[in-house]
């Protein structure tokens, strides 16, 4: 980049610029490169839940990743060979990632929640050569009965502290390996990162990205997180999530922050999240709208979190309830932003644009956006349409190479120089987006078209409401009608029934219009999710068939 400060939007839009070089490899012009120039310079902190620290400076990192490298490269792993890591939070993910990229191999992030037959399923479609996995006994049992069914599984790696019979066991691999013998460079078209596609519907589809893929996250850290030398930054996500890359890993380095990673089993706690918060001094704080509902009814004031400068949110929308609570207990505004595992940020909000709560932000330089109706037709302000990419001029950087051996499935998306998104939105007069829903997740009752999230937005203000989905339920008059599943407060579950139930729906009637109000209620203990934290509506619409 010539040039990496802008003084207003305007200036960015105008003036946002990555050349990207033809041998790109963050491996090697990263992550090496950090280590020359500043060796001593810390790219992570690992803590974990049982007070356990790492501090990992980049001489430590280009070291342990040419291990990793070395022992992959003598076991016979090699370009474009597809490798699957399961590794949770643990900070061998970063290492092998970073192995990966210098081999030229094509780097498969995964959850550790796969089952046996997610592992089959995984492995039969992108021909995995080899999975590196945690020493956890659960994902190792589903790694080993999965195994059998996998021709193209060769190798099975773990970092211990159990090592299967037939497995190799990570560390004494690195220690005994040969001196990493360097590779030719890749061409920066060539496959570099793929995920399945955490699916709200369907089966999860496989996206693949080329070696461009860090750099487009520039825009990610440096104006969206707002990372400068020296920020501390914590994303709260599963390396098994795209969220990972976008927040704990690429753009971050880049930016000259430190990635702070919190590694804990069991469930989310939100006191122990703000202590380590707390008591790391964390500058940056990114999560998915999930989190900050949970965070903002815990004490906050009990912790001292005057280190924290910046916070912001992904991965669906954010309640402008939960904006509000957020900043009048912390004075932070959340800055959110819109992406999806084929991009990288498309639309967000910057260090010079204002948030509104509930919006998405504006356009990223780097995508060329537009909304469009059912014809192909630019929508006017305040219309719902469909967020597009035009690409005619060449794929932009951060945008997906296709989908992996489904090229029929690729010319669905993209279509006459055009990828469709599957998001309605809308563009207020000030040019700031809306989310509004997915595309199939529509509700049409009584001849109106009502999106999920203008719904949960309302029922999220009432205090009874921790978590909720909207969904469609089949009506024989209006076609559709409005579906409300809701997770209660504690101290409003003893009340579940008939009367919460209208004073819910009389609550969406004087929030927003009253056609929109859920004429079904139910109250559940949890609501259905993704790995990523999306809340899984088709699973929910199932149910109710």
């Amino acid at each position: 980049m010539q040039k990496t400060e802008f003084s207003n939007y305007e200036d960015f839009m105008n003036n946002f610029k990555v050349t990207v070089p033809a041998d790109f490899n963050f491996g090697y012009d990263v992550i090496d490169r950090y280590a020359i120039e500043m060796p001593e310079k810390e790219a992570i902190l690992w803590v974990n839940d049982h007070g356990e620290q790492k501090h990992v400076t980049y001489r430590a990192f280009k070291n342990v990743s040419d291990q990793c490298a070395a022992f992959l490269q003598g076991i016979g792993i090699k370009k474009g060979d597809r490798v699957m890591l399961i590794l949770k939070r643990r900070v061998e993910w970063w290492y092998t990632m970073v192995a990966l990229h210098k081999l030229g191999a094509v780097a498969i992030p995964a959850t550790h929640m796969l089952t046996d037959k997610d592992i089959i399923y995984r492995c039969h479609m992108a021909g995995i050569s080899a999975i590196v996995a945690c020493g956890d006994p659960i994902v190792l049992n589903h790694v080993q009965k999965a195994r059998r069914y996998c021709p193209t599984l060769r190798h099975c790696i773990s970092i211990g502290p159990t090592i299967p019979n037939g497995w190799y066991d990570y560390w004494r691999g690195l220690q005994e390996a040969d001196a990493f013998e360097t590779p030719q460079r890749n061409k920066v078209t060539d496959n570099f990162l793929l995920y399945f596609t955490s699916g709200t519907t369907g089966e999860p589809k496989m996206v693949m990205h080329d070696y461009s893929y860090p750099l487009a996250h520039i825009i990610t850290a440096r104006y969206w997180h707002n990372i400068h030398e020296g920020s501390l930054h914590l994303t709260l996500a599963d390396t098994g999530w795209g969220k990972a890359v976008w927040g704990k890993f690429y753009g971050q380095m880049i930016a000259g922050g430190c990635v702070f990673i919190y590694d804990y089993e069991g469930q989310f706690q939100p006191s122990e999240l703000l202590k380590v918060m707390q008591d790391y001094h964390i500058t940056s704080f990114c999560a998915p709208p999930t989190i900050y509902r949970f965070l903002i009814r815990e004490d906050i004031a009990h912790y001292d979190l005057s280190a924290l400068q910046y916070c912001t949110t992904a991965g669906e929308a954010l309640n402008p309830n939960v904006f509000e609570e957020w900043k009048k207990k912390t004075g932070i505004m959340i800055y959110e932003s819109y992406g999806q595992t084929e991009t990288t940020l498309v639309v967000g909000t910057y260090p010079w644009v204002t948030p509104r709560p509930g919006a998405m932000g504006v356009r990223n330089p780097q995508y060329d956006i537009d909304i469009v109706d059912d014809e192909g037709n630019s929508t006017k302000p305040m219309e719902h349409g469909e967020l597009v990419i035009r690409v005619a001029d060449g794929k932009p950087l951060g945008l997906f190479k296709g989908y992996y051996r489904d090229e029929d499935m690729t010319r669905e998306r993209i279509v006459n120089g055009i990828y469709y998104t599957g998001d309605i939105v809308y563009r207020d007069e000030e040019g700031y987006l809306w989310f509004v829903s997915r595309a199939d997740d529509v509700i049409k009752t009584s001849g109106y078209r009502v999106g999920p999230f203008e719904v949960e937005s309302a029922l999220m203000t009432h205090p009874a409401v921790v978590e909720c989905a909207i969904t469609a339920v089949p009506d024989d008059i209006r076609g559709q009608i409005v579906k409300a599943t809701i997770v209660l407060a504690p101290e409003y579950k003893a009340q579940a029934g008939e009367n919460l139930i209208r004073e819910l729906q009389n609550h969406v009637k004087q929030e927003t219009a009253p056609y929109k109000y859920p004429r079904v209620i139910e109250f559940v203990d949890e609501l259905p999710k993704t790995i990523s934290g999306k809340i899984r509506r088709v699973e929910i619409r199932e149910n109710d068939k």
